[in-house]
């Protein structure tokens, strides 16, 4: 028996939940996306309106394609809509009674959290929404990632105390999408951001930007000087909830941000892109310990307008569903890469599509000027479409890519071939965030309806 047959035997369990019962049927049963979920936010633009989330037509069969056909405006000003997920993925795909029905969106300037039933997939709408006053009360602010967790329940990345100072800390929301309290007990860790967990291995990995009233008033070198941006890896024993081992990445990991574990869950090894140091590592264990190196190093460049050289500053990445192929962006070089992780010791570059941002070599689609790098990314479950958007953070883009506040975001994608390794861009395909009826906005995270490559887990 081969390995991967091996490794399909140990996933077979009764299938009665949401989502998919191994990454394999993920790719070979999902039906190409025709519509995505995709924050947009007016902070830091001249449009005083609520920010949003917007319905994506991705159906190239449609006359709609590549448009905004719905969207919900939410109730308050200045939420600044950032990450976002799902109730239920695969995670709970043995669980019966649930199903991947409500998105959970949370305001990482406001500390507001909207739940919006997306039962109509086409019209979705908001059916509740917890106020500040509930985070703040456990001590917690600045929402970040969300992920579902087997059984229903929710769990929601916190970037600082009530106050917006560190330590941060994790939201967790019962199976009716109230707040349940903290799950972590608190004082395991000063900075957060990212997470994600592998219950096989009764793990989780988080990772480190700032405080909030650090990084939301903008980037600062001084910040950088004085140590109040993060470079450690903490490794948590999932079911205690509590630190087991912190790894320092040193100056060569400063700012990790998105981190992903290898889809396959018998993996104990994955992978973190160091934004500041313009870095990717990956992570393993052996023998108990975990484990830290580099293994992707892009070189920081010349700019005129720079009197210091450019850094890549790469601020997402995601693995493909069959965990061969690491994506990420960017986005001060304006580039959108992707390498063979076959060998996650040895990843071997594959290609690039350089647009956008400082260096890009395409500055327009479609006749529209592309005013930023590319920034959060999206893949098909089969591993041949990906998305991107423009916007990191409002306050960010303002400081290097000014005119994003006027001229807003746009969504990209490109076709990319997983047997040769490559992309080629769709200049058939542009949706364009500078053009809607209350005036420019800028967009982040991308969402499919029934699952997708940053957000569904395995147990």
């Amino acid at each position: 028996m081969s390995e991967q047959e091996h490794t399909e035997m140990e996933h077979q369990h009764e299938h009665t939940g949401p989502g998919y019962m191994t990454p394999q049927a993920a790719i070979e049963r999902s039906e190409p996306e025709t519509l995505a979920y995709v924050v947009g936010t007016h902070v830091g633009t001249d449009v005083d309106e609520p920010d949003f989330v917007a319905v994506v037509d991705l159906d190239p069969e449609s006359s709609n394609y590549g448009e905004i056909t719905d969207r919900i405006d939410l109730p308050n000003r200045g939420d600044e809509l950032h990450h976002f997920g799902w109730n239920a993925c695969s995670s709970s795909c043995h669980v019966g009674g649930l199903e991947r029905r409500y998105l959970i969106v949370p305001g990482n300037r406001s500390s507001r959290i909207h739940i919006v039933d997306a039962q109509d997939r086409e019209h979705p709408e908001l059916v509740d929404v917890i106020e500040p006053e509930t985070v703040n009360e456990l001590d917690l602010s600045a929402p970040h990632t969300v992920h579902c967790i087997g059984g229903g329940t929710v769990i929601i990345s916190m970037l600082g105390d009530a106050d917006g100072d560190l330590p941060g800390g994790f939201l967790e929301l019962d199976e009716d999408l109230n707040v349940n309290g903290r799950w972590d007990h608190q004082g395991e860790i000063d900075f957060n951001y990212d997470f994600w967990y592998q219950p096989r291995h009764n793990a989780m990995v988080s990772s480190e930007w700032a405080a909030p009233k650090t990084y939301q008033p903008g980037f600062d070198l001084d910040d950088v000087e004085a140590g109040n941006y993060g470079h450690e890896l903490q490794f948590w024993n999932w079911e205690e909830r509590t630190v087991e081992q912190t790894v320092d990445l040193g100056e060569e990991g400063l700012i990790p941000l998105e981190v992903r574990f290898l889809h396959t869950p018998e993996h104990a090894h994955g992978f973190v892109d160091a934004a500041l140091s313009s870095n990717i590592f990956r992570f393993w264990k052996r023998d108990g310990e975990w484990h830290a190196e580099k293994v992707i190093d892009f070189e920081s460049r010349d700019h005129e307008d720079w009197d210091m050289p450019v850094p890549a500053l790469p601020t997402d990445i995601l693995l493909s569903m069959d965990d061969r192929y690491l994506f990420g962006s960017n986005w001060l070089h304006g580039e959108v890469w992707m390498y063979d992780v076959s060998d996650p010791a040895n990843p071997q570059y594959a290609d690039s599509i350089s647009i956008g941002g400082y260096f890009g070599d395409r500055q327009e689609v479609q006749g529209r000027e592309l005013v930023a790098g590319p920034q959060m990314l999206q893949l098909s479950l089969d591993g041949e479409r990906l998305y991107w958007t423009t916007s990191l953070y409002s306050s960010w883009d303002d400081q290097f890519f000014p005119e994003e506040a006027e001229r807003g975001s746009v969504m990209l994608k490109a076709d990319v071939n997983p047997r040769k390794g490559t992309m080629t861009l769709d200049e058939e395909f542009l949706v364009d965030f500078g053009d809607l009826p209350d005036g420019p906005a800028r967009a982040h995270e991308i969402r499919w309806p029934d699952g997708d490559c940053t957000s569904d887990i395995w147990e």
